[in-house]
């Protein structure tokens, strides 16, 4: 999973998904109806809802409700909809709409009606899942189970969350999964009028994608997939593969951290800023920091650094002002900007849990679950314990569970594909597989990127090929494993303004992309 890229190219270009442009006013009418809905950051915002069967096998029966959003174009040439996604499972598109449309070059997102939604069970769709709130009240046990009564009461929990969503959405859960969402994807572009619709995924949203153009090759007319998840390990060993991934990457932050030691004052070897860090852990773990910040609400704040480095100064200040100057203020508020659980993770995190605990099977035996978290924890031990008790519920599942979808295919124009070499969250042989498996592909990497999440956030090399694919279908062609290759968006100084435009443009799109 920690495969690095060795890519070089010759990049030429090609024509994907080549349409010949619709006037605007040839554009089907709109089967919804949309009504304002703009923010401050996005005023052009348009909403609607669209009902969708609960069973697709049974179309005629239960109706569920699908929350849209729309920046509509305003080009006289119109490529018809670009459907959003910003992955999870769980995670809300609603304003991903408008950070495409305006991170998109004027011209470019001008030609699109930019489609955003809300899939089942989450957010503003209804019914939205909500299976056991404050499960991630504070302070929770220690992730890592060194007694069996803490690895008790972290089974425990997990057993009781998979329960809790049983009792309450029993007659629900079997109908929240990938396939489900794709079929409701298929039924937007219908609503919408047009006979193909272009797709741009990030994280979760490429398996979505993927899994849509597998179902409804003929409907693909463009298709974009941003960090791109490993179909072949969906979820348990993809899952396995994020724990390696997340130790190197959290490595990557105290090695950088060390790098300033002028400004942080925790040393200039990395490996004394690690033995720091995992000092303040232990010391967490026997007394949480203002009884809030435990050892496992810790690991829950320094994930997102594996996201996107964009949040390591203020993540370096938090545990600088803890270890060298006994402060907890800092960490308190880094947790609650980067860590806590709101409503709204609630709701994602039960929808990621039902989707991916329906999707695939899981190992039955937990002594399968521990030997194997054991076994990775002595290799990479940042993530290991936390990242099983995430998942845990799976082991527990009350409903049947899917196969997963073979997203191989020779039925679709080229598909634009952009990967990050030491993206942590879905690691680089991902793209490398779904590069094989999505015939006549085009896969653009980001050499030494740690970031998930890396178009549209600040790096204009990967942004040119984004808007020259979706201006008209051009894609680069190369003799090495990646058809194209950006240099790595530069990591961040501690001093630099928070407000600078290519980090203030990451820092958007992360907030929507979110954690796991």
């Amino acid at each position: 999973m920690r495969t690095r890229a060795a890519v070089l190219c010759a990049a030429a270009v090609v024509l994907a998904g080549s349409v010949t442009a619709l006037p605007a006013q040839a554009a089907p009418a709109a089967r919804l109806a949309w009504t304002k809905c703009g923010t401050d950051d996005y005023p052009t915002l348009q909403c609607a809802s669209l009902k969708v069967p609960l069973d697709h096998a049974d179309p005629s029966g239960r109706q569920i409700t699908l929350a849209l959003s729309r920046v509509p174009h305003t080009a006289q040439t119109f490529q018809g909809p670009l459907l959003v996604n910003p992955g999870g499972p769980g995670g809300s598109g609603l304003d991903l709409a408008g950070l495409v449309a305006s991170g998109l070059p004027r011209s470019v997102a001008a030609q699109y009606d930019v489609i955003g939604f809300d899939p089942r069970g989450v957010g503003a769709s209804s019914p939205d899942l909500d299976c056991a709130p404050g499960h991630f009240t504070t302070v929770r046990p220690d992730s890592v189970p060194a007694t069996v009564a803490v690895e008790r009461t972290n089974l425990d929990r997990a057993q009781s969350f998979a329960a809790a969503c049983g009792r309450k959405y029993a007659d629900v859960l079997p109908y929240i999964d990938t396939v489900s969402t794709v079929r409701d994807m298929d039924l937007i572009r219908a609503a919408v009028g047009a006979p193909k619709v272009s797709y741009f995924g990030y994280s979760y949203g490429t398996y979505l994608g993927a899994v849509y153009a597998k179902l409804y090759p003929q409907r693909v007319r463009r298709m974009v997939l941003d960090s791109v998840v490993d179909p072949t390990g969906v979820w348990y060993e993809d899952n396995l593969g994020q724990d390696y991934a997340f130790d190197d990457r959290h490595r990557a932050l105290m090695a950088w951290i060390a790098r300033y030691d002028a400004t942080y004052h925790l040393g200039k070897d990395p490996q004394q800023v690690e033995a720091e860090w995992y000092a303040m852990r232990a010391a967490l773990a026997k007394k949480p920091a203002g009884g809030e910040v435990g050892a496992s609400e810790l690991e829950d704040t320094f994930i997102p650094g594996g996201y996107y480095n964009g949040y390591w100064p203020d993540l370096a200040e938090a545990f600088a002002a803890y270890a060298r100057d006994k402060k907890s203020g800092p960490l308190m508020e880094a947790y609650e900007n980067l860590g806590a659980v709101d409503d709204s993770g609630d709701n994602g995190y039960s929808v990621y849990s039902a989707v991916q605990c329906r999707d695939t099977s899981w190992p039955g035996s937990w002594q399968q679950w521990r030997t194997d978290a054991w076994a990775v924890y002595t290799k990479a031990p940042f993530m290991a314990w936390n990242n099983l008790w995430y998942n845990a519920p799976c082991a527990f599942w009350p409903t049947a569970r899917r196969k997963p979808v073979d997203i191989a295919n020779a039925k679709l124009p080229p598909v634009l594909l952009f990967q990050a070499t030491d993206d942590a969250a879905t690691p680089y042989p991902g793209g490398v597989t779904v590069h094989r498996l999505l015939a006549g592909s085009s896969l653009v990497v980001e050499e030494g990127g740690g970031n998930h999440g890396i178009t549209l956030s600040g790096n204009d090399c990967l942004d040119r090929y984004l808007a020259a694919y979706l201006t008209d279908g051009r894609v680069p062609r190369g003799s090495g494993v990646a058809d194209a290759v950006c240099a790595k968006s530069p990591d961040p100084k501690p001093e630099a303004p928070r407000a600078a435009s290519a980090a203030s443009r990451g820092l958007a799109l992360h907030r929507l992309l979110g954690f796991r």
